[in-house]
């Protein structure tokens, strides 16, 4: 994943296997792409890597899904001073020989919209690609290792192209992605790792959890790391129109991976979005952010479950884990709840959400504390609830689709225990892609900035929804409903 910080940003996602709730867990996690410029490094001598696990199944399809947040927006309420970081935690090391010349957090760029067309030629892009490598320090024998031959491949880009699987709605997305399986199986990584994990959290303060749920959702603990050339996958990428200025760090970070004895073109396996390993990291995130955390001379994201535990717990320090925090907990809400305070960009103290009839979702009281949470309605007023915390925005930089970072969350409290969700009332109205986009039509219609017109209901879709239910007087959820389609088209 090189998950994005921006990373996951953007995202590609993809395609995993659809594997019903209670179907046993199929190779095939979530894909998903892309991040911003990569960090330069020292170049290291290391031994060469060993051939990766055999990837299993490809991913079905891929989107980039609206950006959902990361940053609160200027709205939100008075927040309480930030807990400061257990004295239990220690403050980790720095990645081996990573000097970073760009900040791995954050978004990246928007993309060109998906119609898109690449108008230059190939050969003249490579030139001038190989060129600009080389101006980078990266040698001519990596340049050649790697570039000679090479072209393009269609379907790569076909699959950067889809959206449909991050279109559905929450409920539907979860109980695909959060299954049975996949709990009980982290919990058996927890148990067998469990030296490993008792570390990460004594050093970056990261939950088993949290790296398990990431890590299930990606790669079914390595069965579904991908099975195409991530060096094919990347050239394709950063020579297309879509997202080619920020795939084109990707594919020098990745020579700079070759460069410095890491890995070879042959033994870098993985998924159409070009990420590497079992927690998918892209190039850049896998410069600054992997680790030996096994001792073995390099970090080996394919098979060591030892380099990936660290190197997931060192990434997620890096974005901003707060230790011995929550992160979302799903919650009870009253029907008199002010609705236009359910927004990501809102926070307010756990006291607040408890003054106002919130409860823990067996209904006993709320702490009463100064804790800083938003309140998350992924399915509107009438689905499930949750509070989302500040580590929470770790979740949207891995992934900037609400529906995955919130999925992936809520898989985390399942491995750690928690119940399945309430799912609320039966029959929530869920719009069709195509009714999808033409509320983004409407919106933008009216002056609102809801990103591309894609049918994928992120951040800015939402916070229009949520201004024109103000309007039309109607509950504030930000939930789109055919109610408020409705009344869009009638004024």
């Amino acid at each position: 994943m090189r998950f994005a910080p921006r990373l996951a940003a953007g995202a590609a996602l993809l395609a995993l296997a659809l594997v019903a709730p209670e179907a046993p867990v199929e190779a095939g996690g979530i894909d998903f792409g892309p991040v911003q410029d990569s960090p330069k490094v020292k170049k290291k001598k290391a031994p060469p890597a060993a051939a990766p696990l055999e990837p299993g199944a490809v991913p079905a399809g891929a989107a980039q899904p609206e950006a959902a947040a990361a940053a609160p927006p200027p709205e939100t309420t008075a927040e309480p001073p930030q807990a400061a970081t257990p004295a239990a935690v220690q403050t980790p090391a720095a990645p081996q020989g990573a000097t970073s010349r760009v900040s791995t957090k954050g978004l990246p760029p928007p993309p060109a919209p998906r119609n898109c067309k690449t108008s230059w030629s190939f050969d003249s892009w490579m030139r001038d690609f190989r060129s600009e490598a080389a101006a980078q320090g990266i040698s001519q024998r990596t340049i050649s290792l790697a570039l000679d031959g090479m072209t393009p491949d269609q379907g790569v880009i076909s699959r950067d192209r889809r959206q449909g699987f991050f279109a559905q709605s929450f409920l539907d997305f979860s109980a695909k992605l959060a299954t049975p399986n996949r709990v009980t199986s982290g919990r058996a990584q927890i148990e067998k790792n469990r030296e490993a994990f008792d570390r990460a959290v004594k050093q970056y303060g990261v939950h088993p959890a949290v790296i398990t749920g990431f890590w299930a959702l990606e790669s079914d603990f390595g069965a579904g790391m991908g099975k195409l050339p991530i060096m094919r996958s990347l050239v394709t990428l950063a020579y297309d129109c879509r997202r080619g200025p920020m795939f084109r760090d990707e594919l020098k970070a990745a020579l700079e991976i070759i460069d410095r004895g890491d890995m070879t073109p042959d033994t870098m396996i993985g998924s159409w979005a070009g990420e590497i390993g079992q927690t998918q990291f892209l190039p850049t995130r896998y410069l600054e952010h992997a680790i030996d955390y096994d001792g073995d001379g390099r970090p080996n994201l394919f098979s060591s479950a030892t380099d990936i535990i660290g190197t997931t717990a060192n990434y997620m320090s890096h974005l901003g884990w707060r230790p011995n925090e929550p992160w979302i907990e799903e919650v009870r809400v009253p029907e008199g709840l002010p609705w236009d305070q359910s927004d990501l960009t809102i926070k307010h103290p756990r006291s607040q959400w408890a003054a106002w009839g919130v409860t823990h979702a067996d209904g006993s009281a709320l702490e009463t504390d100064s804790m800083p949470a938003s309140l998350l309605l992924p399915m509107g007023r009438f689905g499930p609830a949750f509070l989302a915390f500040p580590n929470f925005e770790v979740y949207l930089q891995w992934n900037q689709s609400l529906n995955y970072a919130t999925t992936a969350a809520y898989l985390a409290n399942r491995i750690d225990g928690a119940p399945a969700m309430r799912r609320g009332r039966e029959g929530i109205p869920v719009l069709s892609i195509e009714e999808a986009k033409e509320l983004q039509r409407q919106l933008a219609a009216r002056g609102f900035d809801v990103g591309e017109i894609d049918g994928l209901i992120g951040l800015k879709s939402r916070q229009a929804v949520k201004a024109m239910q103000l309007k039309f007087k109607m509950p504030a959820d930000s939930y789109p409903t055919p109610e408020l389609l409705a009344a869009l088209r009638g004024s």
